[in-house]
């Protein structure tokens, strides 16, 4: 039978002679995956070399190549072969390699320039996995820099092409519109409530009971398709077959295959079935609406999977996968109302994903910053400085970026960089099988099956040594097992017997960030990063001095830790002595400082003594830093250091060339003038304000001080008054009346600019009268004061001119 794609193929051979890339868009089943690389064998520009292409998933990397050579009437490996982790079919005479996950970075990195290579092919590029958008772009740096030849087509079912086609320089584009046949849509009446798999499995019941042919089902992860096909197991009229990533060959060829004749499937899968497979017979389609995606969290530095509703393009997918070959149903696990909500695409995998991996990638490829790079979407910033300083914490970069010795040998395993260090770290340590059994754990989903499982890796170690103490999951068992084997013979290890006992130091090597101290209470850590982690408190490690937390939830102010194993005090100290720090902090006892020394990783305090002698710098850190939590206040004023802040405030209102000493700009500037003042201070007792403000002041002001405000100021009867200057805009004298006898005008100060406000008092110090105008005063209204205040004070001197009486400091003056 012809394929959808067929009709465009002539126009897409025409395109890659004429022009070093292009974009192919076609949906879902139009056969560009299998029949475009074989209709390119035979073009001249090739030269014999080979074509390379991407595929985001394993499975459909294999199968692809698997359909290929079966179309050649060839076994895998001759013309075209596959390569994906832990499993390669290629040979020397191989011209189409279909490869998957890092396999494309790893042949760029080993040779840049992909000399055996004439075309890169991006297929399923609208999944914008992170390796599909890394592999693009180092691709197109080698092609600038040192294969002009070197073509590039990426391939498409809903992906808007438009951008990808300017970023491979205004590429040309062929598209495809494929063939299918008329689905009947179905939607729930009201929205679905409480667990998906029952009303999946009830769907499913009626699938096939009313239609023919086979019936896939989406469901967004394996946990989902076990509580499925347990609620099917009593289906006699089909067999019920799962369908995800972690599943044996043999288990996905079975889903896969065609079903017998007189024979119907059930097929329980993940977004895995959604575009690159192709599953003969399916006429039905159930579909949850939901698909599992990973989420990095920047703050947390965790990935987490969060079950999230499928976009519009995936809901199309899905459905269009029952209309393949002959009509179709398909039963949407949602509302109408519902469906026009969906968001219209996935996120790229790079705005969500732990760039770790991406990070130790490029700087293998010897690129620090990834904007040298042409992105559809650049790798966010905060994410990328989190994973450069998780590498930088693994030793995998230096200081500066670049990459390191270990660096390159991490980069250079099929693993992510926290499981590389592990297992490169292992190996001095005679604990590399106990390294491969860990990471083999750490990859698959819990091999536990409580409903709530102790958290302890220990249990699990010994499920996969077949000591079963726990309930234990058969077939991620054997997966994890299978996982193990392969990272064995990838590091060309004997078997060899385990010893779990480094099992907490080897977790540490993978996750150094999550190394944890119990806290006062059962079951609460500390993480190194500063972050809480909780572990329930009846189980065993719940009571570890020192544990480190491999998988958390990364939620809420306490992550609750899902596996982990102890480690000692003693063996921190021996396996991260070089990340162990002696810091000295300076701590105040009320005024007095006292230095702790403490010896700390991250956040955590391994040890804590007082020490002998403090660090000046310290100490006056220290004692600044008090001072800005409480205030000024702090500091001991003296009445003449508050009487100088006053009369340079009064100073600044009229001339701007007096510094702001108010107590918010010297909180401000702290540094500039108080933290010279703490050299040999051991407490805030013992600082001179008062120096310290006058050294604010340069000479030329200060010769002026007291010329223009003045403490004091001397008044007829020969006394000096201090001079208030608490408001500045009206500095202020408090004097009897009887002691300016004799003064005609009001004293001034800033130069004659301002005069004093002068608050006249009686005999008895009580205020009789204010004013800045003495001599007005003197005229006219000290004639009515008088003659109150000689009613009061008879004895008193109230003489008749008082420009020409003589002043006196007496309570009373006799004539």
């Amino acid at each position: 039978m012809l394929l959808p794609i067929e009709p465009v193929l002539p126009q897409l051979l025409q395109t890659l002679r004429s022009s070093h890339s292009a974009v192919l868009q076609a949906p879902p089943g139009a056969g560009k995956t299998t029949r475009v690389p074989l209709a390119l064998l035979g073009e001249a520009w090739l030269e014999d070399r080979r074509m390379v292409m991407l595929e985001p998933r394993r499975l459909a990397a294999r199968n692809a190549a698997a359909y290929m050579a079966r179309q050649l009437g060839e076994p895998v490996g001759e013309t075209v072969g596959y390569r994906i982790r832990f499993d390669t079919q290629v040979s020397e005479r191989t011209r189409v390699e279909v490869v998957t996950e890092g396999v494309l970075t790893r042949l760029l990195q080993d040779d840049p320039a992909l000399e055996r290579y004439g075309l890169v092919i991006f297929d399923e590029f609208h999944e914008r996995s992170l390796h599909a958008d890394l592999g693009l772009a180092l691709t197109l740096q080698s092609r600038t820099l040192l294969r002009p030849d070197l073509r590039v087509l990426v391939m498409s079912a809903t992906l808007d092409g438009e951008p990808v086609a300017a970023l491979l320089g205004d590429a040309p584009m062929v598209t495809s519109e494929g063939r299918s046949f008329p689905v009947a849509t179905f939607y729930l009446e009201r929205p679905r409530t409480g667990f998906v798999e029952p009303v999946v499995a009830q769907h499913v019941r009626r699938a096939v009971a009313d239609h023919d042919g086979d019936v896939l089902v989406f469901l967004p992860g394996a946990a989902e398709i076990r509580r499925v096909q347990e609620q099917l197991a009593d289906l006699r009229d089909a067999a019920v077959l799962p369908l995800f990533g972690n599943l044996t060959q043999n288990e996905q060829d079975r889903a896969i295959a065609p079903s017998q004749p007189g024979r119907r499937k059930v097929v329980l899968a993940t977004s895995i079935a959604e575009t690159s497979l192709t599953i003969e017979g399916v006429r039905v389609v159930v579909d949850s609406g939901l698909m599992r995606v990973p989420r990095f969290d920047v703050r947390t530095g965790m990935t987490r999977l969060d079950t999230v509703s499928i976009t519009a393009a995936s809901a199309e997918q899905r459905r269009g996968r029952a209309g393949r070959t002959a009509p179709g149903v398909c039963y949407r696990l949602w509302t109408r109302y519902e469906q026009d909500a969906l968001v219209p695409h996935n996120r790229p995998e790079m705005l969500e994903a732990d760039l770790a991996p991406l990070a130790l990638d490029l700087a293998a490829w010897g690129t620090r910053d990834p904007d040298q790079l042409q992105w559809l979407d650049a790798p966010p910033a905060p994410a990328f400085a989190q994973a450069r300083e998780l590498l930088l914490e693994l030793n995998a970069i230096d200081a500066q970026g670049s990459i390191t010795e270990h660096g390159r040998r991490m980069a250079r395993l099929p693993a992510h960089p926290r499981i590389a260090h592990m297992l490169l770290r292992a190996q001095p340590l005679g604990a590399a099988p106990l390294a491969c059994d860990i990471a083999a754990l750490l990859a698959e989903r819990d091999i536990l099956r409580e409903s709530h499982p102790d958290p302890d890796l220990g249990l699990r170690l010994a499920a996969l040594h077949g000591k079963r103490g726990s309930q234990v999951d058969g077939a991620a068992l054997q997966r994890a097992q299978r996982e193990a084997a392969h990272l064995r013979r990838a590091l060309r290890l004997q078997d060899e017997p385990r010893d779990d006992a480094l099992a907490g130091v080897l977790l540490a090597y993978a996750y150094p960030d999550r190394i944890a101290q119990r806290r006062e209470q059962r079951g609460r850590f500390l993480l190194r990063n500063g972050r809480g982690a909780v572990i329930d408190a009846q189980f065993n490690l719940a009571g570890e001095s020192f544990i480190v937390a491999a998988a958390l939830d990364g939620r809420g102010k306490d992550s609750r830790v899902f596996l982990g194993a102890p480690v000692s005090e003693a063996e921190l100290r021996a396996h991260f002595a070089e990340q162990i720090e002696r810091r000295q902090t300076v701590e105040l006892q009320g005024d007095k400082a006292r230095a702790v020394v403490r010896e700390q990783l991250g956040a955590i305090v391994l040890a804590e003594t007082w020490a002998s002698r403090i660090d000046g710098e310290a100490l006056a850190a220290a004692l600044a830093a008090a001072v800005r939590a409480r205030g000024l206040a702090a500091l001991p004023w003296s009445e003449e250091a508050r009487l100088l802040q006053q009369r340079v405030a009064f100073l600044r209102t009229v001339d701007a060339q007096w510094p702001d000493l108010s107590d918010e700009a010297l909180l401000r500037v702290l540094d500039d003038w108080l933290v010279p003042m703490l050299a040999g201070v051991a407490s805030l007792q013992q600082v001179d304000v008062l120096s310290a403000l006058e050294a604010q002041l340069p000479w030329s002001l200060r010769r002026q001080l007291d010329t223009i405000a003045p403490t004091h100021v001397e008044v007829p009867s020969g006394s000096r008054i201090r001079i208030d200057y608490r408001d500045p805009a009206a500095p202020a004298i408090a004097v009897r009346l009887q002691e300016v006898f004799g003064l005609d005008q009001t004293p001034r100060l800033a130069g004659g600019r301002v005069p004093l406000t002068m608050q006249l008092l009686s005999p008895a110090r009580r205020p009789v009268q204010v004013t800045r105008d003495l001599a007005s005063f003197w005229r006219s209204g000290y004639f009515e004061v008088r003659k109150e205040l000689k009613g009061r004070y008879p004895r008193h001197y109230w003489p008749d001119d008082p420009l020409v009486a003589e002043p006196t400091r007496g309570v009373k003056r006799k004539r």
